[in-house]
């Protein structure tokens, strides 16, 4: 009798919780090998001055991967680590450990969605399927009040329909038992300088936050605990007062925690504890997530018109290159924006209203294109996804 084994893929879903693609791949298979793909593409530099990943975030990603690795370790098995492109790489790894059948999750980023494209192609020449998952927003496609091709443009009616008509899912639970494949080697986990870049690199962090689901989960528990500043409420406008941040896009983002465990976790505080406006925030902000996600589906490529990228071709003249260097920076003269640009410098992270002020200041004081904004955004923010940055 031939065993069923199942190669699963992961991107930006490092985590056993609420993960419909695992549980199913464990149900459905004999064993199934776990892979991560450390692709180039996604560390290399950029047209803008800029490196696709910075030392930041790749920091963050080691974490997390790494964190996978142990988790699947506890369960008795691993994680392989891959260097290289995945749909050069797969196919090889498939026949090697006779495997039947490849999971992935979905992404909606032109990159993402071409590199899922060319695994198919690759894998399909041995006639090996690639089943795609969507798990990366709190509402499912499916259960949503609209097709994608109908979802509103105007995030406030997107809101207001799938709040009142969508239903959020319960989690899947973390698997406790996995049989494992066994490849011959499992794969070491790089280091930051095999991707050129040094731990120097990274100013010293005032966030402190550690990559992987447990770290994310512990992160989720602390701010819904009774007396933490999620309970505080915040009144007034200025610089200091731009409103709660949970901090948890960055679990987010790579997919260590999921947005159901954030959304229920806050229902469960809600009930504990009563409503109050910072979980309506947290909530909110999972909402303008699935929005982007949900955008960057329904208009593909439009999202980049050839009308706004012709300007990359070329790069800013001698003065708009200063001033950009200056914005980069945080030396430009504008106390505020100096402030938030140093806090990204320093921290990789920003809150959405300091986002949208430095990018405001950027476009409209220094009549730079946005994209370098973006590019500049890509490299240093650990929170970084492509829909939500480039959206």
């Amino acid at each position: 009798m031939k065993f069923k084994k199942i190669l699963v893929w992961f991107r930006n879903d490092l985590r056993l919780h609420d993960n419909e693609m695992l549980v199913e791949a464990i149900a459905k298979s004999d064993s199934i090998l776990p892979v991560y793909f450390f692709d180039p593409r996604y560390f290399d530099s950029t047209k803008f001055d800029t490196i696709k990943t910075g030392v930041n975030r790749t920091k963050f990603l080691l974490e997390s991967v790494s964190a996978l690795k142990d988790q699947f370790k506890s369960l008795g098995g691993d994680l392989l680590i891959v260097m290289g492109k995945p749909e050069e790489q797969i196919l090889k790894i498939a026949e090697e450990n006779d495997i039947n059948e490849v999971y992935h999750h979905r992404e909606v980023g032109q990159e993402e969605t071409s590199v899922s494209a060319a695994v198919e192609d690759a894998l399909w020449k041995q006639k090996i399927n690639l089943k795609h998952f969507i798990g990366h927003t709190l509402y499912n496609k499916e259960d949503l009040p609209f097709p994608i091709k109908d979802i509103p443009d105007v995030f406030a009616q997107f809101k207001k329909k799938t709040e009142r008509d969508a239903i959020v899912k319960a989690c899947f639970d973390a698997p406790d038992s996995i049989s494992f494949v066994r490849p011959e080697y499992w794969g070491a986990l790089p280091k930051l300088s095999d991707f050129g870049l040094f731990a120097a690199e990274a100013p010293v962090s005032e966030l402190d936050i550690l990559g992987g689901e447990q770290s994310g989960i512990t992160h989720l528990t602390s701010i819904l605990e009774e007396g933490s500043d999620i309970y505080v409420k915040v009144s007034g406008k200025g610089v200091d007062k731009s409103g709660y941040s949970s901090k948890l896009s960055s679990w987010l983002a790579l997919g260590c925690l999921s947005p159901r465990k954030v959304y229920w976790g806050v229902k469960d505080a809600e009930i504990r504890f009563g409503n109050n406006a910072n979980f309506s925030h947290v909530i909110l902000g999972l909402l303008w997530r699935d929005y982007y996600r949900f955008m960057f589906k329904k208009h593909g490529v439009q999202y980049f018109q050839e009308s706004d990228f012709l300007e990359l071709v070329e790069s800013p003249d001698k003065t708009k290159a200063f001033l950009l260097e200056q914005w980069k920076g945080a030396v430009t003269g504008n106390a505020v924006v100096d402030q938030f640009m140093c806090e990204l410098n320093n921290t990789g992270y920003l809150k959405h209203s300091s986002r949208l002020l430095v990018a405001t200041y950027l476009v409209h004081v220094l009549k730079i294109h946005w994209t370098n904004g973006a590019a500049y955004f890509e490299d240093k923010l650990i929170d970084y996804s492509s829909a939500s940055n480039w959206g």
